[in-house]
């Protein structure tokens, strides 16, 4: 979700509505945000929460709760990107992608209807350049930002996935006249820290104390003494820790710096991401040949569902690394299309490599679409 400065017009006025307080969640690849965001939907206790996520049908919501609010569509009636839905327990949802001026201005319209706004960025995002877009006045009048929530997978982080220490970093460049920058990922992870306001360390039932004091320290380093740490287990804390924190951070999000400052805009052009859509599979068959990519191929996520032959249920698959993990989210409904479909996320990646290793699970002779 990278906004782009929309064309000025005329600041409305903000009138005697209070301002709608945006919580913005960030944190790297598979780290729980979606998680955490259901935990706060299905805990709203009658607050009023409109969601804006990259992929709406990664929160789980079956649609026979949904409901089209009728904004967003063309005279033809047809769904244009942004759509808001209602969801049953009376807060709203939408999918965003390069529509996040447009969205914000359909809620600030809705504002009396809104108790809070829960914003999901996707794994790869800057958050700064998105607190700063509540500097806009078309916005600011409306938003502000309750606070930033970064989500660290702790485990991930214990295992080293990330080159957190500025200390190694220069060390190993040192060492190794092949680096002479930080890694992107270390990059990506200090700035989602920089802007944090709380920090949580999700997924700590997965790791012993030892580690979990590790990754402590590590993050430590990386705030400022006023910004939070907390633990937590699949996103599940209390929504008046996440909720209601004031920090208004668009007005100070200018004074913390971050690695990507000076760029006027950095889009992650060294990740790749691309999709493949099979049909059905058999799972162990899929799971298989998903580590041997994983292990082979420079494939920092993988993330997408698979329909198995003569099952009723969706196989939800995740990868974060070499850490895959799969279960069933949910029936299929009758209006869908049963198909596998897969999104890989990472640095140099080998479409053809990947799209030749499994097209064997699409039958002799098949190639993976996308």
């Amino acid at each position: 979700m990278n906004p782009t400065t929309p064309t000025p017009t005329p600041a409305t006025a903000a009138g005697s509505h209070a301002k709608i307080p945006a919580t913005i969640v960030t944190g790297f690849l598979g780290s729980g945000k979606t998680t955490l965001l259901r935990h706060v939907l299905a805990n709203a206790a009658g607050r009023r929460i409109a969601v804006i996520v990259n992929e709406f049908g990664e929160l789980g919501i079956d649609g026979d709760i949904l409901q089209a609010c009728g904004i967003g569509c063309d005279e033809q009636g047809r769904e244009r990107p942004g759509q808001l839905y209602e969801l049953a327990n009376g807060c709203m949802c939408c999918t965003v992608q390069e529509e996040f001026f447009p969205v914000m201005q359909q809620l600030a319209e809705r504002r009396h209807e809104i108790d809070a706004l829960l914003i999901e960025t996707s794994g790869l995002a800057l958050p700064k350049p998105l607190v700063q877009a509540f500097q806009w006045p078309e916005i600011s009048n409306a938003f502000t930002v309750d606070a930033v929530v970064t989500l660290v997978d702790t485990p991930a982080a214990a295992a080293g996935q990330f080159a957190a220490h500025p200390e190694a970093v220069e060390a190993q460049r040192r060492a190794d006249p092949n680096l002479d920058h930080e890694s992107p990922l270390h990059e990506l992870f200090a700035d989602q820290l920089s802007a944090a306001d709380l920090v949580v360390l999700n997924k700590c039932d997965q790791v012993d104390a030892a580690a979990l004091a590790r990754v402590q320290a590590l993050v430590r380093e990386e705030l400022p003494a006023e910004v939070k740490i907390v633990q937590a287990s699949e996103g599940r804390l209390p929504l008046e820790l996440l909720l209601g924190q004031q920090r208004a951070a668009e007005q100070h999000i200018d004074q913390r710096p971050s690695h990507h400052d000076h760029e006027e805009d950095h889009d992650h052009d060294a990740f790749d991401a691309f999709d493949l859509t099979l049909p059905p599979v058999e799972r162990e068959a899929l799971l298989q040949l998903l580590a041997q990519l994983v292990a082979r191929q420079p494939i920092l996520r993988v993330k997408g569902f698979a329909a198995l032959p003569g099952k009723p249920m969706r196989l939800l698959v995740q990868g974060v690394g070499q850490r895959l993990t799969h279960h069933f989210d949910r029936p299929w409904r009758a209006d869908e299309t049963r198909q596998t479909r897969l999104v890989f996320i990472g640095q140099g990646l080998d479409q053809a490599a990947i799209r030749a290793a499994l097209a064997p699970l699409a039958g002799p002779s098949a190639t993976c679409g996308s």
